[in-house]
């Protein structure tokens, strides 16, 4: 996607001037919206604390960082003791996204049979295929996703725009590129498809606010961002036509964890008969659950709720407490919305019902895996 005209991804493999070895870029997302910063991550602990301090978050990059991450690893330790450390750390950093776990899999197995001197091309080979498959993957579900928004701007008639509702960023940030939510968006916008996106801050790390709203800006999509409970009122107010978000997990039944405040707005849209859609790549899809009270919800830093950071209007970065010294704070990082309250899942093979049976549709072959 675009950053001021020019394409970038969110994470890129690189060459060390000074040692010729193995660095791999990102998109420091710590630093958004106020700085683009590029970090370089040159060591397996590198990796594991990008992933960990969500200097890259979102499921799909989070497995693609931690692809990498192992093929770093990999570059300090080529032996099996090494790649269980590796493995090991890497999978502590965020419990609730699946595709970490899915990534590391896949390291695994492209890894297997290879003697040590042949695993960090093993593995630099399979961690940028995963990167590869990522962008293609999503950039199909824009195409599957974009029907549905050219359906309700049919819908509306003329020259009308659709009003879309997003929570959190499930753009190309949370991914390689495209994204899942906003690639839907991101392909009606480019066709000309007059839209305008409601973009939830997100509390207490505002994705939205901060990640959404830089990226749709920056590619020219219109948007505004609204408080996170306001999306019932414009809901209410026949002020959206769909809803759209991402997903970390999603149940072999249809149930799908996203980040806190997901279910709210699947609760208002139902109330209001607003279509509640979910897309997801199929990496996200935890086939050994079948119902969403079984995925471990991430509780992270309550410094994260009780203080907040941004920028003076001098150009410096400061934090600030918002709540009363000695207060405690919970800071759940997720929550599951059940099945029953998504109109459909968006995948790169089509869009299905959020059911078992609807999945299975589009996955045929994990019928026959079972």
């Amino acid at each position: 996607m675009n950053v001021a005209g020019r394409p970038m991804r969110t994470i890129w493999l690189a060459a060390d001037e000074q040692s010729g070895g193995v660095v791999v870029e990102i998109i420091d997302q710590t630093r958004l919206p106020h700085e683009l910063v590029i970090a370089r991550l040159a060591r397996l602990d590198d990796a594991a604390r990008a992933i960990r301090d969500m200097q890259v978050r979102g499921a799909p990059l989070i497995g693609a960082t931690a692809a990498y991450g192992m093929a770093l690893a990999i570059a300090e330790d080529p032996s099996d003791d090494g790649i269980e450390h590796a493995a090991t750390t890497l999978a502590a950093t965020r419990p609730t996204a699946v595709n970490l776990a899915w990534a590391l899999a896949e390291m695994r197995r492209a890894l297997a049979g290879h003697a040590p001197e042949q695993r960090l091309a093993a593995a630099l080979a399979r961690a940028g295929a995963i990167a590869e498959e990522d962008v293609a993957i999503n950039r199909a579900i824009g195409e599957h996703g974009l029907r549905l928004i050219a359906a309700a701007q049919r819908a509306k008639g003329g020259d009308s725009r659709v009003q879309i509702l997003t929570h959190c960023n499930a753009g190309w940030l949370a991914t390689v590129d495209w994204g899942t939510a906003l690639a839907p968006i991101y392909r009606a916008h480019d066709q000309g498809i007059p839209l305008h996106v409601w973009v939830d801050e997100t509390r207490p790390r505002n994705q939205g606010a901060s990640l959404t709203a830089w990226e749709l800006g920056q590619h020219g999509v219109p948007h505004t961002v609204i408080a996170d409970n306001s999306g019932g009122h414009l809901m209410r107010h026949g002020e959206v036509d769909l809803c759209i978000t991402g997903t970390d997990r999603t149940t072999a039944g249809g149930d799908v964890a996203n980040k806190i405040g997901t279910y709210l707005k699947a609760l208002a849209a139902h109330d209001n008969g607003v279509p509640f859609y979910v897309a997801l790549p199929s990496p996200t899809i935890d086939w050994e659950i079948e119902d969403g009270a079984a995925i471990p919800i991430e509780t992270r830093d309550p410094r994260e709720v009780t203080h907040i950071a941004g920028w003076t209007e001098a150009g410096e970065r400061v934090e600030v407490r918002l709540t009363p010294e000695g207060s405690p704070a919970a800071n759940f990082a997720f929550d599951v919305t059940p099945a029953r309250l998504v109109t459909a899942l968006i995948t790169e093979r089509g869009v299905c019902p959020a059911s078992g049976e609807g999945l299975l549709g589009l996955f045929p072959e994990r019928r026959r895996a079972a």
